[in-house]
């Protein structure tokens, strides 16, 4: 979110529409007075909800400026937001071209000459952390997933345009990069793929303390590499989080995923007992009786991710799950949720505990909150360290899922 004077911008859902909202300010801020920019979210029907709520709330209370409505949400029901006065809907396809928001605002309804921002109380914390997008869209078949039907086909950026980003944030003084997309292992334009952009990042931005890649797709044969590299390379961070979404082959394969269970127990095994492991999980997909949920939580036992993000499956429109038979009720999925997670955080303690004593490099954040390479909070007593600050501290207890920890 931004605090410039002229454009206030808001991002709802993932960390890849937060980078593309600062880009499109950036954009629009030499031609647009005054104008609130949001980028929607579509994944569930509850973030399709929330943005429509949002919009509304922001339209109320600034009723003489233009929001521009953008992202998932705005591009599949587009209706939801053409009935709020003073919204104005740039779809997907349109988002990053300027000249786009100029000629909807050239279009609009209302008349929004003398534009006036008057509450907006919106903030994001700061980041330590620069991320940077690889590529957009996704060519996979997933019959859950709207994104890839909103974001359109996949397409990878050009070398020289990531590096030119990698250059900036280094200059800016952010020292970890994190490499973010939406199928950000699909990535290949001339000749290379995405274990090739890391390794070339680091050998051509040595300015770079900590390199992340934001998710990566099970079915790959990069995560390999990018093993590899975390073991041979120390600013390679050795957490990965895959986007799994079941541990059960036969929920895997009615998904229309790429993997199955023995891949991911081939990847945990590669990787050794220095890398950790994130997951996505959705819970209650059509069919997932008891027994086959039970797969994903044996899974979860036995290679033991410390982070599972997951939630409830959400029917959207136009997807081949909305349809499909034995929908699982609402609260049985939660229910699992609470299941799964329990089991990662259980896993994150055993990790933590196993760790008190180590010295480690961290990434401060802010108020002293800082970041091991494993992506676990800590909070360092003592003086107050500057925000971006890579230093090592030693990991002296824990509280609240946190360690605590001293600059050394």
């Amino acid at each position: 979110m931004s605090e410039t004077n002229n454009i206030k911008t808001l991002s709802l859902g993932c960390r890849l529409n937060a980078l593309e909202v600062e880009k499109i300010r950036k954009n629009l801020a030499p031609l647009v007075n005054a104008a609130i920019l949001v980028n929607t979210c579509a994944v569930t029907a509850e973030a399709e909800r929330q943005s429509g709520q949002i919009v509304r709330k922001l339209s109320r209370e600034n009723p003489d400026a233009p929001v521009f409505v953008t992202g998932c949400a705005a591009t599949r029901n587009s209706d939801l937001f053409y009935q709020i006065p003073n919204a104005i809907v740039v779809p997907n396809c349109d988002k990053m071209r300027p000249t786009a928001y100029i000629d909807a605002l050239a279009n609009a309804p209302c008349n929004l000459t003398n534009p006036q921002i008057i509450k907006f109380n919106h903030h994001a914390p700061r980041m330590s952390k620069q991320f940077i997008q690889v590529q957009n869209g996704c060519n996979h078949q997933c019959t859950y997933c709207v994104t890839r039907l909103l974001r359109g086909p996949a397409i990878s950026f050009a070398y020289a345009d990531i590096l030119n980003d990698a250059h900036a944030a280094t200059r800016n003084g952010f020292y970890e990069i994190v490499l973010t997309g939406v199928d950000t292992a699909s990535y290949a334009r001339d000749g290379m793929l995405i274990s090739d952009v890391c390794k070339s990042l680091l050998r051509d931005v040595p300015e770079i303390q900590r390199l992340r890649i934001s998710s990566l797709d099970p079915a790959s044969p990069e995560i390999f590499k990018i093993i590899d590299l975390i073991h041979s390379d120390a600013r390679m961070m050795p957490h990965l989080h895959l986007s799994m979404q079941s541990g059960s082959n036969t929920i895997l394969d009615a998904m229309g995923r790429r993997h199955t269970a023995d891949t991911v127990r081939r990847i945990v095994q590669y990787a050794g007992n220095n890398i950790t492991f994130g997951w996505d999980i959705i819970c209650g997909f059509p069919g997932e009786t008891d027994e086959l949920f039970d797969e994903t939580i044996e899974l979860a036992h036995e290679t033991h991710p410390i982070r599972i993000h997951a939630f409830p499956f959400s029917a959207r429109p136009g997807t081949v799950a909305f349809d499909m038979q034995n929908q699982v009720s609402r609260p049985i999925a939660k229910k699992r949720v609470h299941e799964i997670s329990d089991i990662a955080n259980d896993a994150r303690a055993q990790f933590m505990a196993a760790h008190i004593g180590d010295v480690v490099s961290v990434l401060v954040e802010e108020n002293n909150i800082a970041r091991t390479p494993h992506d676990m909070d800590v909070k360092i007593d003592g003086a107050k360290i500057p925000a971006r600050t890579i230093c090592n501290v030693k990991l002296t207890s824990i509280i609240d899922d946190k360690y605590i920890g001293v600059r050394v």
